[in-house]
C-alpha cells in the first residue's frame, strides 16, 4: 500500500544528481535514508520491504541512489566510502530544507557497505541524527575513530549463518562508545533471503527507529 506522500526526488550533489523516493506516512514521527550496499539500488526489494514496515510505524523513508548511474558501473564508486559518506550527508541536508521533512527527527538505515557510510555520516553529523541501524552491514569500514564518534543509538542486525560479517560486527561494536545493541537473526545469511529472517531484522529495525525518533521527554 503506498504511503499518503510519495514522489521521486533529484537532489544536487558536487556536479550532478542523484535519484531517491521520498515516502511519507501521515504524521511521520520522522524520516530515515537508506544507504543501500555495493552493487544494489533504491530499488531493492530488501530495502523496499523493510520501508514497508517502517512506514507502518508512522517512520517516514528516502530510498537513495547514492551513486549517478555512470559512477555505479565504476566498482571502486561502490567502496567508496569517503564519497559515500559525502553523499549521504549531502541528502541529509537536502530533507533539511525541505517542508514537509525539515522537522522531522532523521535517522539513517544502512546496508552492507551503506552500513559504513551511515555510521561514519551520524559520527560527523552529531546530534543531527538520532538512530542508526546497520543490516548486514560493514560497520567496520566506517573505521575505528568514526566508530567512536558515533552518538546516537545503534542497532547492528547480522544474521546467524553470516560468520565472517558477525565477527567484523563484533569488532566494531568494541570500538562504539554509543548505546549499541549487536543483534543476531537466527538462521539468516548475508542477504536475509531465508524465510521469515527479512521480516524479523525489519520488525527490529522499525521498533529501534520509532523508539529514537520520538521527540525527548522534557527534563
Amino acid at each position: 500500500m503506498a504511503s499518503p506522500h510519495e514522489q521521486l526526488v533529484r537532489i544536487p550533489v558536487d556536479q550532478a544528481h542523484v535519484e531517491g523516493l521520498l515516502a511519507l506516512p501521515a504524521a511521520p514521527i520522522g524520516v530515515v535514508l537508506f544507504a543501500h550496499g555495493s552493487g544494489s539500488s533504491r530499488h531493492s526489494p530488501r530495502n523496499n520491504h523493510v520501508a514497508g514496515v517502517l512506514h507502518a510505524h508512522g517512520v517516514g523513508t528516502l530510498l537513495l541512489d547514492l551513486l549517478t548511474p555512470e559512477e555505479d558501473r565504476d566498482y571502486r564508486a561502490r567502496f567508496d566510502i569517503a564519497l559515500l559518506t559525502q553523499r549521504l550527508r549531502a541528502a541529509a541536508r537536502w530533507l533539511g530544507r525541505q517542508p514537509l521533512t525539515r522537522a522531522l527527527p532523521m535517522g539513517y538505515f544502512g546496508a552492507s557497505t551503506g552500513a559504513a557510510a551511515a555510521l561514519r555520516a551520524a559520527a560527523a553529523q552529531g546530534s543531527g541524527i538520532r538512530a542508526v541501524v546497520s543490516r548486514g552491514g560493514r560497520p567496520d569500514l566506517a573505521g575505528p575513530e568514526a566508530l567512536a564518534r558515533v552518538a546516537c543509538p545503534t542497532l547492528l542486525l547480522v544474521g546467524g549463518r553470516d560468520e565472517e560479517v558477525l565477527e567484523l560486527n563484533r569488532q566494531a561494536a568494541s570500538l562504539m562508545r554509543c548505546p549499541h545493541r549487536l543483534s543476531v537473526v537466527p538462521g539468516a545469511t548475508h542477504l536475509f533471503e531465508e524465510p521469515g529472517t527479512l521480516e524479523a531484522a525489519a520488525r527490529q529495525a522499525a521498533d529501534w527507529f520509532e523508539k529514537y525518533l520520538q521527540p525527548a521527554a522534557p527534563a
